[in-house]
């Protein structure tokens, strides 16, 4: 069949858990629970079209071949197999690919050989790997991962209800320093890193070092490209004083949505977009250069 390529970034939902104070359950990701990468495959929305999806369908089930006993309560009678429902209403966008192939090579069986799933705009969890089944559903898909695990807490007429996880937050990261790293006193460094967000576009990035006290705008080396993440750097000339500074990126969307300062605690152990804390020195003893 006729496949397309298109870049897009894929972010774990638990991404930057480390940074939540106290320490909560999970995979303490820091930075790294995130790739921009090139996916090649057949757009999802032809092998539905071929199947001849019914008018009905509400959401697309993806499978994969990881099975097993989840570790967390409540642990389900029997093994199970890792199962996602896209909302019908995004399965058929064109951006959504049955891949199999990541940077023009073949998938490595770390992502997914032999095809997984790419839903660009959400978070990673949707993104089947190793994928084996294709099912499309009259009523919303209630499985393990979306209701007990990969889920948050939403609101209906007043009353808290658990909702699945879909859509990307708005988000930045900043790579370089790192957590901890020291600096050469009253010198150019150049802080550079990353800002994402799910079905709009990112369009301004600034950078504070005082804590958040005081912003100042930082340089896109990225076009606007949807569902890609964009680069960025920020040329810092480093305090004369030696000492500790708190350096955060803060990322704004095409809608004027501001990236949050705070994490949002109805989503727990995931979603963790608000401005990073990374901790550096400046110290004239000596460090490494810009």
């Amino acid at each position: 069949m006729p496949s397309e390529t298109r870049v897009a970034t894929l972010e774990c939902a638990g991404n930057s858990r480390v940074f939540l104070v106290p320490q909560v359950q999970g995979a303490q990701w820091e930075l790294g629970a995130v790739s921009n990468a090139e996916w090649t495959g057949v757009p999802l929305r032809a092998l539905l079209e071929r199947a001849g999806l019914l008018d009905d369908a509400c959401e697309i089930v993806l499978e994969g071949a990881d099975r097993g006993m989840p570790k967390e309560e409540p642990i389900p009678p029997a093994p199970i197999s890792y199962a996602w429902g896209v909302p019908r209403a995004k399965a058929i966008q064109p951006e959504v690919l049955i891949a199999y192939q990541m940077n023009g090579r073949d998938l490595s069986r770390d992502h997914g050989f032999p095809v997984r799933a790419i839903v660009p705009g959400h978070y990673g969890m949707a993104s089947v790997k190793w994928l084996t089944r294709i099912q499309a559903v009259r009523e919303p898909f209630l499985g393990y991962w979306q209701t007990s695990d990969y889920a948050y807490w939403g609101s209906m007429d007043g009353k808290p209800v658990r909702r699945a996880l879909g859509e990307m937050q708005l988000k930045s990261e900043i790579a370089r320093p790192r957590v901890y790293e020291t600096l050469t006193p009253n010198r150019i460094y150049t802080v550079s890193g990353a800002a994402w967000t799910g079905e709009t576009d990112v369009i301004e990035i600034a950078v504070s070092t005082d804590g958040g006290q005081t912003w100042a705008e930082a340089e896109f080396l990225d076009p606007v490209r949807r569902h890609a993440w964009r680069r960025w750097k920020f040329d810092w000339l480093t305090p004369k004083k030696p000492g500790q500074y708190t350096l955060l990126a803060r990322a704004k969307d095409a809608g004027g949505v501001l990236q949050p300062s705070e994490h949002d605690k109805n989503y727990g152990v995931y979603v963790i977009n608000h401005s990073l804390p990374i901790e550096v020195f400046v110290d004239d003893s000596g460090g490494p250069q810009p």
